[in-house]
């Protein structure tokens, strides 16, 4: 199994609209056919630790039964549709892939 998680901070200027267009383009996601689940959401709010770090805007956890269901994702329309839409809006993003 392959986790593949997404951290995205927002620009400060979208407004709440564009904010749930974004999730909604992330939601869009799960229709690939390679990904086995999706979660989408915002930093939850457990108790404030120093080694937490809450400061981005959404999080996007998907599961892929391998690799090969990972880079088919990556190349898939629906994800670069994704990418082409709302890559101006974000300000930082970062990945971590997990093998399990």
């Amino acid at each position: 199994m392959l986790l593949h998680s997404v951290y995205f901070w927002l620009r400060q200027d979208l407004n709440e609209d564009e904010r749930n267009q974004f999730c909604q383009g992330l939601v869009k996601l799960r229709r690939i056919s390679s990904v086995v689940d999706l979660y989408v959401g915002k930093p939850a709010k457990t108790e404030k630790r120093q080694i937490i770090d809450d400061s981005y805007t959404y999080g996007l956890i998907v599961l892929f039964n391998d690799v090969k269901g990972h880079d088919e994702y990556q190349s898939h329309p629906i994800h670069k549709e994704f990418l082409a839409s709302f890559s101006s809006f974000w300000s930082k993003v970062l990945v971590y892939d997990i093998q399990v």
